[in-house]
């Protein structure tokens, strides 16, 4: 069994070829939740959707998230009643997201079943694996906790930003001075958790942030202790390639919280955790900077780009995990 800490968009390609190279029904994904947000009044959980979306073909390709073929009328027509009434939108929704947050038409129905399910006093995880269900997903998708827990940024200029705020509203384009998690304290693992963690035989950490989407994951409890339990089991794959992130801020946020945003500061980020780091063939200079952290060092196509090379990914992980001996 496989077993992948997932972020959003990075992680989620990483599932599509993890499906390929192995049996669905052998592939759990355990998932950030740390940028959920309630939106238009809706709950809304940004990284749950991309991962079941992507993977049941029906995301957006160009954006990386949100729905193929979607429109946008619902929430125009709440923006006609505000200009009507000569209101804020955002009052008109009693969400301040209402100018800079839109959900098209085909998201909001997932949003607003989420929502119903959850103030019946249905579970996230249950809530999840309905969703899956209806579209037919064959991994297993697990939100990490089910307990409220959310990303907040505090910026150079003292500003708290929550998530989305800091990756939508303000483009991500503000330096930060630190990360704050709320709710990490009492976050309990989600039911599965960490039983797929100790029985895989192989645990991937995906090429996703590993700030604000991978650090949120571990941030509740017992499941660091767990993925470090594994740790010669365990595969980071880089998100960093060529000192760069392929999409988003990783590298910005790493350089400033102080740490260096190559392959070598990933290495160092996730030695604790991971017994092998997966490098880009860009940066197979830096192999031995790598292992200097204590990390073994393979190096493989890791830009899934083309066909082929996410399933190629899977299997170059799978190796790499399973040639080590049981930690």
């Amino acid at each position: 069994m496989l077993t992948v800490l997932a972020g959003g968009v990075g992680a989620a390609r990483f599932l599509l070829g993890a499906v390929e190279a192995i049996d669905a029904a052998q592939v759990t994904a355990i998932v950030n939740v740390g940028d959920d947000a309630v939106i238009h009044g809706l709950d809304v959980s940004p990284d749950l959707d991309t991962v079941v979306y992507t993977l049941a073909g029906a995301v957006d390709e160009r954006r990386g998230w949100g729905r193929s073929d979607e429109s946008w009328r619902a929430i125009e027509q709440v923006r006609r009643y505000a200009e009507s009434a000569g209101v804020d939108a955002s009052a008109a929704v009693g969400n301040d997201a209402a100018g800079w947050f839109t959900l098209g038409d085909l998201d909001l129905g997932t949003h607003l079943y989420r929502s119903s399910r959850r103030r019946a006093g249905i579970p996230l995880s249950a809530v999840t694996a309905e969703i899956v269900r209806t579209w037919g997903v064959g991994v297993r998708v697990l939100p990490a906790t089910d307990d409220p827990l959310r990303t907040w940024i505090e910026t150079v200029d003292g500003r708290r930003l929550s998530f989305q705020e800091y990756f939508v509203r303000e483009h991500h384009d503000v330096e930060i001075r630190a990360v704050h998690l709320s709710g990490s304290d009492e976050a309990r693992p989600a039911p599965g958790v960490l039983d797929a963690i100790a029985d895989a035989e192989v645990v991937v950490i995906a090429p996703s942030n590993p700030v604000v989407s991978i650090g949120p994951v571990l941030a509740v409890g017992g499941i660091a202790q767990a993925v470090s339990a594994r740790r010669e089991r365990v595969v980071a794959v880089s998100p960093i390639v060529g000192g760069a992130a392929l999409k988003g801020p990783a590298d910005r946020m790493l350089r400033e919280l102080g740490c260096e945003p190559s392959v070598a500061g990933i290495a160092k980020w996730y030695a604790p955790l991971a017994g092998t780091l997966v490098i880009d063939a860009v940066d197979a200079h830096l192999a031995s900077r790598v292992e200097s952290e204590g990390v073994r060092c393979v190096v493989t196509d890791t830009v899934m780009d083309r066909p082929g090379v996410a399933a190629a990914l899977t299997r170059a992980c799978l190796e790499a995990g399973e040639d080590r001996s049981p930690g």
